[in-house]
């Protein structure tokens, strides 16, 4: 064989281009991923492995030199209903649920919420302090909580490895400290704001007796109110930050208790951003507020981002929670993920909103909802979001208001049969994937159809969670530096990446 000799310049400028290009030196589809999904289609959390490569990908760059919030954490909310469902199923049924939820092979849920009194799903009203005028609360008792939600607590302590925070809500004082004297609507009497203020001492002392501590209190359970509907208690922002100001956060700190207090919890919208401006005018009004908390139900499908972003301008260094959200005014579809994935379901405000209102309230697909809604608040600043009940019955319930709605985890206790709808896996995508601690990243996309949101975690683990609500299939390339690799997402799914 004869040689072929290269003058030097010509290997020179080999080298030079060579070095220049490296993708001559290797190939950069060569980012490792892990890739889950949940579809209509039928995949639950399943992981995918091979993919088709198409030259019409759409491209998401991810960079996490970019850093925005903090993740607290995701979960769901622990009530009565929920625990008397518990104690209905067998053991090995009522298992299966804690650790579906909590475990290491479930969605390992950080961050959850309960009630502090009784609330709407509540098998009847109920308060800690039931002796009228008992100014000292000298005959303050937890007992209603004993047989249920305290058990299923401390059932969910033992599952989960990381353990998880908990945001307890009043729905309403006891009748006898409000002007109405009612469990619905009215306000709380001047003369009892002490009292009420040592009630929320005394339920973490009670608690925290059980070998439970809570993490935070949202001051009041949607202040704006349900009158004629179920338990529910009255404030305006200037009355709530007075309240916490002057009387709530003063004694909690005498007591000792290191506690987080998020004022508002109701919608997002124009009435937020009305109460961040009341919450955090000045040092003296946002003292004791650690955070606001926020609920969903003002549309079914819109997560009013300005709003969110507002909220988040008013207090840059402190919480912003969605504590509370969930498919309501309508009974869970039993063993039927389609109608999950379906433009069927309505909410409490399809039948009656004002007119003006009623663009807000179209019929949706639960799946969709909560895949939009959760990407939606993490891309404005919002660093947890709260299901509402882990585990409802076939009625939606029980509910001593009948205000059906619907869980991720459905059961029927007389046959011992659990259904895990797809919203259980929906919120398994962010909860198991995403951990407290995590950051959220910058990322570009050039699919304006498919939403996307990534968070690095405290290992170093990045997250990328995509929502395709259209039915066609989308080819994707991704790509972190100098690496990238081909992906696509089924029609109609949840997916989430995972790059180690």
């Amino acid at each position: 064989m004869k040689k072929v000799l290269y003058p030097l310049s010509a290997i020179l400028l080999l080298t030079f281009v060579f070095c220049m290009n490296p993708t001559a030196q290797k190939d950069s589809e060569d980012l490792l991923v892990k890739v889950y999904e949940t579809s209509a289609s039928g995949n639950q959390l399943q992981r995918l492995k091979n993919f088709t490569v198409a030259d019409s990908s759409f491209t998401i760059k991810i960079d996490p030199t970019k850093k925005f919030q903090t993740i607290t954490g995701f979960g769901g909310s622990f009530t009565e209903a929920s625990a008397y469902l518990l104690n209905q199923l067998s053991k090995p049924n009522r298992g299966k649920i804690l650790e579906a939820y909590f475990g290491e092979t479930g969605a390992r849920y950080s961050l959850t919420r309960t009630h502090m009194n009784s609330c709407d799903f509540s098998l009847s009203n109920y308060s800690y302090a039931p002796v009228a005028d008992d100014k000292t609360l000298e005959n303050f008792s937890i007992k209603e909580d004993q047989d249920d939600l305290i058990p299923m607590i401390k059932d969910a302590m033992a599952v989960s490895k990381e353990g998880f925070k908990i945001l307890a809500s009043p729905w309403t004082a006891p009748p006898w400290m409000k002007d109405n004297n009612d469990w619905r609507g009215g306000k709380l009497l001047p003369k009892y704001e002490d009292t009420w203020a040592l009630f929320f001492s005394k339920y973490i002392t009670a608690y925290q007796a059980e070998g439970i501590d809570i993490w935070g209190f949202t001051v009041e359970n949607e202040p704006l109110g349900n009158d004629k509907n179920w338990e529910s208690m009255h404030f305006s922002a200037a009355e709530m930050t007075a309240f916490v100001q002057e009387k709530l956060g003063p004694t909690l700190e005498a007591a000792g208790h290191d506690v987080k207090l998020l004022g508002y919890d109701q919608n997002r919208g124009d009435e937020l951003k009305h109460w961040v401006d009341i919450m955090f005018a000045d040092e003296a009004s946002s003292k004791y507020y650690d955070g606001t908390a926020v609920h969903w139900y003002a549309s079914t499908y819109d997560y009013f981002p300005a709003s969110l972003r507002y909220a988040k301008e008013k207090a840059p260094d402190k919480y912003l929670i969605q504590s509370e959200g969930c498919v309501d005014s309508e009974v869970p579809k039993w063993k039927d993920d389609l109608w999950y994935w379906s433009k069927e379901a309505t909410d409490w405000g399809w039948d009656w909103a004002p007119e003006s209102d009623k663009h807000l309230h179209p019929k949706y697909a639960p799946a969709n909802r909560y895949a939009r809604d959760i990407i939606g608040c993490l891309n404005n600043y919002v660093d947890g979001w709260i299901d509402w009940n882990m585990v409802l019955d076939t009625q939606g319930g029980p509910n001593w208001f009948k205000n059906w709605c619907v869980a991720p985890v459905i059961v029927d206790p007389a046959k011992d049969e659990v259904y895990f709808t797809p919203l259980y896996y929906i919120m398994s995508h962010f909860s198991r994937y995403i951990r407290p601690g995590a950051q959220r990243i910058h990322f570009e996309h050039t699919d304006p159809e498919l939403m996307v949101t990534a968070a690095e975690n405290p290992d170093g683990t990045i997250v990328v969670v995509l929502f395709n609500e259209q039915s066609k299939v989308k080819n994707i390339k991704l790509t972190l530096g100098e690496k990238s690799t081909a992906i696509s997402i089924t029609g109609q799914a949840i997916q989430t990446v995972i790059i180690e």
